[in-house]
């Protein structure tokens, strides 16, 4: 275990700026991670859907249900026999 720690320590040692912006080096790459896995939810198609596809269908079947069990909208299909 203390040897895995040594050498995660000397590979984040080569990531420059240790001085000046301490722990806040890495900043940047999360960044770009997340800039790079936005892009990916709204680009990338699984199928036939994106992620913000699903988010938006899955929205508005929510704001749907809400309005038909706070009875704004009727239910518009046939009486059960």
């Amino acid at each position: 275990m203390y040897r895995r720690s040594q050498t995660i320590k000397s590979i984040l040692s080569f990531v420059p700026g240790k001085q000046r912006f301490g722990v806040y080096r890495f900043l940047p790459v999360f960044f770009c991670i997340g800039g790079v896995m936005e892009w990916i939810m709204i680009n990338v198609r699984i199928g036939k859907e994106t992620f913000y596809d699903v988010y938006r269908r899955k929205r508005s079947e929510r704001e749907y249900q809400e309005k038909v069990d706070g009875g704004l909208i009727g239910m518009t299909g046939t009486a059960p026999k």
